[in-house]
């Protein structure tokens, strides 16, 4: 329950942070490693692991090859995440990743032969149907901005309090 709560709130904090202030996307990412890498440091000290983490990195060098690659790979993957909820928004990134869940479950289902229960099918088809319909929903075509509409809007008043 933990890591859904916080995997839906830190795309939509993300997708506000874009919104809210004038942000690049490496800033972004910056500051969320520095917040990350904090909460790992912590955990590992108050759990005890720190030591027993650095003392298996140094008995084992080619770990390090290891851990470089997949931090490398993760970053990448940052950029495009990143790029995907600033682009296009945080309701557009969980459908893409969800949609990315749903098809590694249909292929793992076909390429080991385990079959879904009805009840598992009935639970995916009100997950996945609520999140695209609701996608479905915040894209339904706006009428174009055409330079009519532009020049009347800017020569219109501000609505509002004066």
């Amino acid at each position: 329950m933990g890591y859904l709560g916080f995997d839906g709130f830190t795309s939509t904090f993300q997708d506000k942070l874009f919104k809210g202030y004038d942000m690049e996307i490496h800033t972004q990412i910056f500051y969320t490693t520095v917040c990350s890498c904090l909460l790992s440091f912590t955990g590992m000290i108050m759990q005890g692991n720190l030591l027993m983490a650095i003392d298996f990195v140094s008995r084992h060098h080619d770990c390090f090859f290891d851990i470089a690659l997949l931090s490398t790979v993760a970053t990448a993957s940052q950029f495009f995440i990143s790029y995907t909820i600033r682009t296009f928004g945080a309701l557009t990134f969980a459908t893409i990743m969800t949609t990315r869940q749903l098809l590694s479950i249909l292929l793992s289902c076909l390429w080991f032969g385990h079959p879904l229960s009805w009840e598992q099918c009935v639970g995916a088809v009100i997950v996945f149907g609520a999140l695209y319909a609701r996608s479905f929903l915040n894209t339904k075509k706006k009428p174009p901005l055409t330079l009519e509409n532009t020049e009347n809007r800017a020569s219109s008043p501000p609505k509002g309090n004066p």
